[in-house]
């Protein structure tokens, strides 16, 4: 008589990119398998914190500022980085802009997180750059800085990290990346149902003010309560490029969508522009979310109370 293969849940997790990454795997395969598969996951976002990473002088994106003014030939995933970042900055006009990381280096963001090595390009963060002062050539996979400037991809590099790994686990039948609180959810949890999410309260972080019900799909937050700029404590990592200054009336923002990049980016988007304007640029593109306010208002997206599971509804 045959017997069913039961699920079987394995975990692991290590440090990159300044978080603890996790990863959760579901599954009725042999457990070498598992493994391998995690292994390749982990391996992304290795492979993209070298590429990506601001804080290590050697990464790819750091080597440019060698080189500017002339186009230089990139990796893919450099090259699919920037060009996202860069869509991304057309589509919200600056809003979200990849050439802030002078400005960030100038605010105290510029230690790595384990060696805690300070990074210091000596460029003059009053120089005013711009996504328009990178040019790239599709057909080559070239990048072309027209002045010197830092590229800073932290709100589009982890995300594709994860999308990378959630590629790696896609064959499992539930699967589970979490970096940070930034997640990508495949498939169904032990129990063959939906994933629970829960979005923190940006107030007391040990508690969830949002859950979420998910599958084959991406969570990620943004917000202002972790980062503080160990120069000035009124400045954050999230800024607007045109004022320097982070929101004033939006404390964090969750965004949900099919791929952790478009939600890395957009739940950066929706934190600088605030409750209203956030909610109105991700209604505009299809994008579900959620801003929370300083007061713990909720402001969000009409569709996006399809996916919540809140036991006072």
């Amino acid at each position: 008589m045959l017997t069913e293969n039961k699920k079987v849940s394995y975990t692991k997790s290590i440090l990159f990119m300044d978080t603890v990454v996790s990863l959760k795997v579901i599954t009725t395969k042999p457990s070498a398998e598992v493994n391998n598969c995690m292994y390749m996951a982990f391996q992304a976002f290795r492979k993209v914190e070298d590429v990506c990473s601001r804080f290590n002088q050697e990464s790819e994106v750091m080597q440019l500022l060698n080189h500017a003014r002339v186009p230089v030939v990139v990796s893919d995933i450099l090259f699919e980085t920037i060009r996202f970042a860069y869509e991304v900055a057309k589509l919200t006009k600056g809003v979200f802009d990849p050439t802030v990381g002078c400005t960030l280096e100038s605010y105290g963001f510029n230690r790595h997180y384990l060696t805690r090595n300070k990074i210091e390009s000596n460029l003059d963060p009053t120089t005013p750059v711009s996504y328009k002062d990178i040019v790239l050539n599709n057909e080559y996979k070239t990048v072309l800085l027209k002045k010197p400037l830092i590229i800073d991809l932290g709100a589009v590099a982890k995300g594709f990290a994860i999308d990378l790994a959630a590629k790696a686990l896609s064959q499992f039948e539930g699967y589970l990346v979490d970096a940070g609180g930034d997640i990508y959810a495949g498939g169904l949890n032990e129990e063959d149902e939906l994933w629970s999410i829960g979005i923190r309260n940006p107030l007391n972080t040990d508690h969830t003010i949002h859950t979420l019900k998910v599958s084959n799909m991406a969570v990620c937050t943004s917000g202002n309560y972790e980062r503080v700029s160990p120069n000035d404590e009124n400045k954050q990592h999230l800024i607007n490029p045109s004022t320097g200054k982070t929101a004033k009336d939006s404390i964090s923002s969750t965004v949900l969508a099919p791929f952790a990049m478009m939600t890395d980016a957009f739940s950066t988007v929706a934190f600088i522009l605030g409750k209203e304007d956030g909610i109105k640029l991700l209604e505009d593109h299809d994008i579900n979310g959620i801003i929370i306010t300083p007061s713990l208002s909720s402001y969000m997206t009409k569709e996006m109370e399809d996916y919540l599971y809140d036991e006072n509804k």
